[in-house]
């Protein structure tokens, strides 16, 4: 599994993470000062260039934009559209159970006129990236607990006037849990819940067992959490949270949400005071980037 810690996505999760009202301690919605967020990203090993660079390349597709803090440096927040986009994720990313079989379908049905065919290709590739497997041409599926975050993201993109969506039981020939086995590419998704219990299940061990570390807890909890975190978010995207009883018998999608969610309880709140200490008012003022 290729390292997926890329800056512009380990930007993202720590504003998903502490760069938000009501995402617990350490948050804020305030602008995150220049300063913070090198501070921030260097302590998960991202140097001042990348960071500065990937904050372009975020401002560019409208997530994140210029503002100043209270005390008056340069600094960025979050756009309407990320928050949307980071508030539709937290109900997957911290979900404590996957969806019943009784919730049912939801179906994503489109059609582009061939003269916009290159959006023909953004809907098939958000519709995937949703966590949508493919149950005919032009038709996509996914539980029905993906519809509210479907809607937002297909309004947000002005794709929604292509697809129409429809909620629904499967009714096929086939029994469900076969269809499901072509729908999606279980095997491809199993093995990445197995790249994050290779790479993060064995951080948890040293949390337990209280391995000794040169870094100070609070720093070493925020970047063990961060790296964390950044991992496990795209799983519930590229695993859409399929009924149990539709999945293979040693599914290791189960264990890996619980080893995140140990990470999450044990690291979380410990690491956000290393967070509170960086945004401190009193760190040097930088120009926008």
């Amino acid at each position: 599994m290729a390292d997926p810690h890329a800056p512009r996505s380990l930007i993202i999760t720590l504003y998903g993470a502490y760069g938000r009202d009501g995402a617990g301690p350490g948050s804020g919605d305030g602008p995150l000062p220049v300063a913070a967020l090198i501070r921030l990203l260097a302590a998960v090993g991202v140097d001042a260039p990348s960071v500065r660079s990937a904050v372009s390349r975020l401002k560019r597709r409208g997530l994140l934009e210029a503002a100043r803090t209270p005390e008056g440096a340069a600094g960025y927040a979050l756009s309407g559209d990320a928050r949307q986009l980071l508030d539709d994720g937290d109900r997957r990313i911290y979900a404590g159970t996957r969806p019943r079989l009784a919730d049912g379908w939801v179906l994503a049905v489109f059609s582009v006129p061939e003269a916009e065919r290159a959006k023909r290709h953004v809907l098939r590739s958000r519709l995937a990236r949703l966590g949508f497997g493919t149950a005919a041409p032009g038709v996509w599926i996914a539980p029905g607990s993906l519809y509210e975050e479907t809607r937002h993201t297909l309004r947000r993109l002005q794709l929604a006037e292509y697809v129409e969506l429809f909620r629904g039981d499967h009714l096929g020939f086939a029994a469900t849990r076969d269809s499901v086995a072509r729908w999606w590419d279980l095997p491809e998704i199993a093995g990445l819940h197995h790249a994050f219990l290779e790479r993060h299940e064995p951080v948890l061990r040293r949390w337990e067992a209280g391995a000794a570390s040169d870094v100070p807890e609070p720093e070493r909890a925020y970047r063990d959490y961060l790296l964390a975190l950044d991992s496990w978010r795209r799983l519930p995207y590229t695993d859409p949270g399929l009924p149990a009883e539709l999945l293979p018998q040693d599914w290791p999608g189960g264990r890996s949400a619980q080893v995140f969610a140990e990470l999450h309880a044990r690291l979380r709140d410990t690491g956000a005071r290393f967070v509170r200490g960086v945004r401190d008012p009193t760190e040097p003022k930088a120009p926008f980037v």
